[in-house]
């Protein structure tokens, strides 16, 4: 068994290499890589099919990371290993995982015992074994109470990134009234409203600009997330022919 460790704090891929030889006697292998691009490189050169990946990286993130594996090894397993349970990571990982591919996503912050179960559960058992606090992320961005639609979570994604109305609706082939009907419910979701206060008609608040900032701190939207859409929308520009502004 070979396991590949990608962690870019040094002191956290010391103790994953520990825990990994602990949990698993049977693997004659760790190799470590300190970010996504060094991950990708050594998941093809040594044919790594088991992995633990961190989630927050630079240059390249463990979902982009992740992403780029899946693509070339669609049978490997991964278990992400990160600081923090956001709704944007899970619907990251979850637009990428592979029909049948074992994967789990553990915190940093669970215990030794807990980790050890999910290495050999993913690793040896091929099962998916998810932290409780990151199983209720995907129960409600799958659409339990005050959850999000998919289309919904990919306007507030637009609007994050400036795009207007019409932007939206062209690149989401929607109408303009179904780009308008969703926002709302958006809103109505995030609880973005005006005050009730007076405020002699003018608005105290620009309610695209309030949704992402409270996204922002209801973690549906990260860094990496945005990053993500960023390559995409560039992508997106491109084939529409169109002129990405540069800063």
């Amino acid at each position: 068994m070979k396991v590949l460790i990608v962690e870019d704090d040094p002191l956290h891929r010391s103790y994953l290499n520990e825990t990994v030889h602990a949990a698993l006697p049977e693997c004659d292998l760790v190799m470590e890589a300190e970010d996504g691009v060094a991950a990708e490189k050594l998941a093809r050169e040594h044919r790594f099919d088991r992995i633990v990946m961190d989630l927050q990286m630079s240059p390249k993130n463990g979902i982009e990371a992740a992403r780029t594996i899946w693509h070339e090894r669609p049978d490997t397993s991964i278990l992400f290993w990160s600081n923090y349970a956001d709704e944007a990571n899970v619907r990251g990982i979850a637009r990428i995982v592979p029909d049948g591919a074992a994967y789990g996503y553990i915190l940093k912050s669970a215990s030794d015992e807990r980790l050890r179960l999910a290495l050999r559960a993913i690793f040896v058992e091929s099962q998916c074994m998810i932290d409780r606090e990151i199983r209720g992320l995907q129960q409600r961005s799958l659409g339990a109470a005050r959850g999000f639609t998919d289309s919904e979570y990919e306007i507030l994604v637009d609007i994050a990134l400036g795009l207007t109305d019409r932007a939206i609706a062209s690149r989401r082939h929607l109408s303009l009234r179904s780009v308008q009907n969703r926002l709302q419910s958006l809103y109505e979701k995030l609880g973005v409203y005006q005050p009730a206060v007076e405020t002699h008609g003018e608005a105290w608040f620009n309610l695209r600009a309030r949704a992402v900032t409270v996204a922002f701190l209801r973690k549906l939207l990260n860094h990496a997330a945005l990053e993500r859409a960023e390559a995409e929308l560039s992508g997106w520009l491109k084939r529409a022919g169109k002129a990405h502004p540069e800063n």
